[in-house]
């Protein structure tokens, strides 16, 4: 999967998944910008990669005018965009009689607003036959406890990647939706607690968790030419966890 010297903005891309996306894509020879919601993650980040071919640029992906930063960053390299990858969210776990509407609010304002209006200020940055891909979750298709309003929004953002696919065909770009099961981030660790760990492991058929670069390793095959048919879809990277569940 070679990307020599094409773009792909990364919202989100500062741990876990995002971060590992970030190297993975810069290791195949692309131009990457990733975002973050403050100016030392992002710092720490570029850090790590340690590459001339890292753009950072602080935005929260919440906020439109935060959006409107990131598209301002992109738009003054001049060129398009051949990978859009929608991966920034956030979780809150809560019952639903135990829900607030600020939780409520932050998870759709993140999860769901923000991917929605960034796709549609970097529609007319997109090259023809570009790849748009969604950072979704097996919550939209599970019903645990607990997740409630997560879960809605997964399954919000599955809905718009589907018709997003519809709206750009004419123009060739593939959008697609990759739904990991558990993975080792950051992310994870700060919204279950560690003893909760080895039984999320335990349910999926691999009996462990994802590391990140698996699941970028996923998203590098749907943003490739090897993935040139497929769009509208959802690829589970689950450890088999959906099905191994019904067992």
């Amino acid at each position: 999967m070679n990307f020599t010297d094409k773009n792909v903005v990364i919202s989100g891309g500062t741990t876990g998944i995002g971060l590992a996306t970030a190297k993975a894509f810069i290791n195949a020879g692309a131009n990457v910008w990733i975002t973050g919601r403050n100016a030392p993650n992002l710092q720490k980040a570029a850090e790590e990669i340690n590459s001339t071919k890292l753009k950072t640029v602080v935005s929260d992906t919440s906020k439109l005018e935060d959006i409107a930063i990131l598209e301002k960053a992109f738009a003054e390299n001049g060129g398009k965009v051949d990978v859009l990858f929608l991966n920034a969210g956030i979780a809150v776990f809560a019952s639903i009689d135990q829900v607030t509407e600020a939780d409520f609010d932050a998870q759709f304002n993140t999860n769901v607003k923000g991917h929605f209006f960034t796709l549609q200020k970097f529609i007319p940055y997109l090259a023809d036959g570009s790849s748009v891909i969604f950072t979704s979750s097996t919550v939209a298709t599970a019903s645990n406890l607990g997740t409630s309003v997560y879960s809605s929004t997964k399954g919000a953002l599955n809905k718009i990647a589907q018709i997003a696919a519809n709206e750009l065909a004419e123009r060739k770009i593939r959008v697609n939706i990759v739904s990991p099961g558990p993975v080792q981030t950051p992310g994870l660790e700060s919204v279950v607690p560690s003893e909760v760990k080895p039984l999320l492991a335990a349910a999926t058929a691999q009996q462990r968790l994802a590391h990140p670069d698996e699941i970028a390793r996923t998203v590098l095959f749907l943003a490739s030419d090897a993935a040139s048919f497929i769009s509208g879809t959802e690829i589970v990277a689950d450890g088999g966890y959906l099905t191994y569940a019904l067992k």
